[in-house]
């Protein structure tokens, strides 16, 4: 799972960051708000935690211009501004949740995983779903009925990125970009690669889910 994290305290930033990348997050820091803007209006994102005292750019301006542009990545709004009429400007702006400083590291990954099962259809806490899929998110496996093959890092982060997104066309600019960053060199033809060892194991497992080429756009999962 990828995070934009637009925080401008650096010793706070670094540490949230350290914590999330522990916890197997993938995290790319920023330090005000006209960076954040920018990395934000890429939608690569599954969860975006911002700051709302940022430098150039309030965070809250930052939200505003987030949903503007019809960006439905849940955001995680930080402050040390606590009170009530603070937590309704904040959501009122198009936040998911609102935790104010300080906060605990548990709580902050607990609003993570909260607002990120909104994103696909969960059994469980472990348990992302799709069709006859269940891809547990703790072992790495997928699952279809009595039948399950564990898959490798890669593997499930490309299942995982289209099981939170089922029906839409994935591009494979976008799944570089997702799962490996910005400045990445991997190739067209490493995507390939493992959508055919996806496609390969889907197929063992008999599953009715399939990935299907969308002709010089991209891949889509479908029943």
């Amino acid at each position: 799972m990828r995070i934009l994290l637009i925080e401008d305290e650096i010793q706070l930033s670094e540490a949230l960051k350290q914590i999330l990348v522990k916890n197997k997050y993938s995290v790319d820091a920023v330090f005000d708000g006209e960076d954040g803007l920018i990395y934000a209006l890429t939608d690569v994102y599954d969860v975006i935690i911002l700051d709302i005292m940022l430098p150039k750019l309030n965070g809250l301006d930052v939200l505003k211009e987030i949903r503007k542009k019809d960006i439905s990545t849940p955001v995680i709004l930080l402050t040390a501004k606590g009170s009530i009429e603070d937590k309704i400007i904040g959501l009122d702006s198009g936040a998911d949740d609102y935790l104010p400083k300080p906060f605990s590291p548990d709580e902050l990954l607990a609003r993570l995983r909260a607002v990120t099962r909104r994103n696909g259809e969960f059994v469980n806490e472990n348990i992302l779903k799709f069709s006859d899929i269940n891809l547990n998110l703790a072992t790495y496996e997928m699952i279809v009925y009595d039948n399950s093959l564990t898959l490798t890092l890669k593997e499930f982060e490309i299942l995982k990125y289209f099981m939170q997104r089922p029906k839409i066309v994935v591009s494979k600019d976008d799944l570089i970009t997702k799962l490996w960053g910005f400045e990445s060199e991997v190739e067209h033809n490493n995507i390939e690669v493992y959508i055919s060892f996806l496609r390969k194991k889907l197929s063992h497992l008999n599953s009715n889910v399939k990935i299907t080429t969308i002709r010089r756009v991209g891949y889509r999962l479908e029943e």
